[in-house]
């Protein structure tokens, strides 16, 4: 019973956080895609070359974020 709940209660969690994301601007929802590909991608390789992966996944997910939000194109003109 107590990993249904510790479960539910990690679902119901998710579901609140991603609420929140439903009207972000085009720099920060870069920011957010960048920073859960570089959390996800430092972790992997702070446990792959033996390192940490909480610290990784720290260091990688804000630089991917700073990259994300730096790299937004919001703002400018698009030649075609």
């Amino acid at each position: 019973m107590r990993t249904f709940t510790t479960g539910a209660t990690v679902l119901l969690i998710g579901a609140t956080l991603l609420g929140g994301c439903s009207n972000l601007n085009h720099r920060e929802n870069r920011a957010l895609t960048g920073g859960a590909i570089g959390a996800a991608g430092g972790a992997a390789i702070g446990a792959v070359t033996g390192g940490s992966a909480v610290y990784g996944g720290l260091l990688g997910g804000a630089a991917g974020a700073a990259v994300g939000a730096l790299t937004a194109e919001e703002g400018k003109k698009h030649r075609r």
